[in-house]
């Protein structure tokens, strides 16, 4: 006897695999390697530190954080920033480390990005356990 899946299933089964997909690729970075890289690429201008601030503000915390909203660098971002509207998530960091300025055209940060995909999502797990 042969028994037929109906499709609707199928289909949520194959949703809920991928699904599990997408998240891990940030989940998968290496805090230890992402603070090296860290240090070698952001680290001149963002600091790991809660309320020091350099040439941009601290990033301890930015996971959900909406952008623009450090107030002790409050004075420091770019308008285009504070009237993004983003709020920041691994995927968000993600698209921004890669490329900031595809993200917030008219922003102050002067980064090319980070075109390696492993290395960011190591740069991100490092940044998503600074409390």
């Amino acid at each position: 006897m042969i028994h037929r899946i109906p499709l609707a299933m199928r289909l949520a089964a194959a949703a809920a695999a991928m699904s599990c997909l997408t998240p891990g690729a940030h989940a998968a970075g290496d805090a230890k390697r992402g603070a090296d890289t860290f240090a070698e690429e952001c680290g001149d201008c963002h600091s790991p530190v809660p309320g020091k601030d350099k040439k941009g503000p601290s990033l301890t915390g930015v996971n959900g954080r909406k952008a623009g909203t450090v107030p002790s660098f409050a004075a420091g971002y770019s308008e285009t920033m504070k009237a993004s509207g983003i709020t920041w998530t691994p995927e968000k960091l993600d698209a921004y480390i890669a490329a900031p300025k595809k993200v917030v055209p008219a922003g102050k940060m002067k980064y090319d990005g980070l075109p390696d995909a492993a290395a960011r999502a190591d740069v991100i797990a490092y940044v998503l356990q600074l409390k």
